[in-house]
């Protein structure tokens, strides 16, 4: 048994949400929040100072490296500190790459205060940390991986989302226009589908992507 309290840092470009967090937070015994980062970028050099355990990061930032990346830019650090994805997002297009990047758990800014500082002990312990619907997209996309879209056909159909042309998206991605009809047939064939709208509207429904 250890006195040393768990250190976090809390990244998130919301002065507000900052604020609630640490409130929260403050009150449990054996947290200490140690500093505060309104930029992703600002995030991952503070954690580079190597006094911070737990690190609570939003995804989406105003501009510059998103949550995915800086998590990525932390985790790949020695002795990194854990990541504690804490957003309002939970599709496949935000939890996917949150968690290839190296987190080590994702909470929902909605979660009960009691949950939020169970994540973080949890988190701070090296185990895995999920709110309880991104557990279950995690494991409803491991028993049909048929329905579940690759990262690269979720970027391809958040582009297409987003009003883009099969030729806009090639020079985005740097792929080819035929590259990315393929990719398009796949995702289709995979929603059951003919359609541009139809596909980035059952992928909207089924939490593929954001719109």
């Amino acid at each position: 048994m250890t006195d040393v309290p768990i250190r976090l840092l809390l990244a998130d470009d919301h002065p507000v949400v900052r604020a609630g967090l640490r409130a929260v937070l403050e009150t449990e015994p054996g947290l200490d929040v140690v500093a505060e980062a309104a930029t992703a970028e600002a995030a991952v050099a503070r954690a580079a100072e190597g006094d911070i355990d737990v690190v609570l990061m939003d995804l989406q930032f105003g501009g510059g490296m998103t949550g995915a990346e800086a998590t990525a830019a932390i985790t790949a650090g020695p002795a990194a500190p854990r990541v504690l994805i804490v957003t309002t997002y939970d599709t496949d297009a935000d939890i996917l790459p949150a968690i290839a990047a190296g987190a080590t758990g994702y909470l929902l800014k909605d979660a009960p205060p009691e949950d939020l500082a169970a994540a973080v002990r949890t988190a701070a312990a090296g185990r895995t940390a999920l709110a309880p619907s991104v557990a279950d997209r995690l494991m409803n996309r491991l028993r049909d991986p048929r329905a579940a879209l690759t990262p690269r056909e979720t970027e391809v159909l958040t582009l297409v989302a987003g009003g883009l042309s099969n030729q806009a998206i090639g020079a985005r991605l740097h792929l080819t226009e035929g590259t990315v009809k393929s990719h398009l047939a796949r995702i289709y064939t995979k929603l059951g589908v003919d359609s541009r709208t139809a596909a980035v509207a059952a992928a909207t429904r089924l939490g593929l992507i954001r719109r």
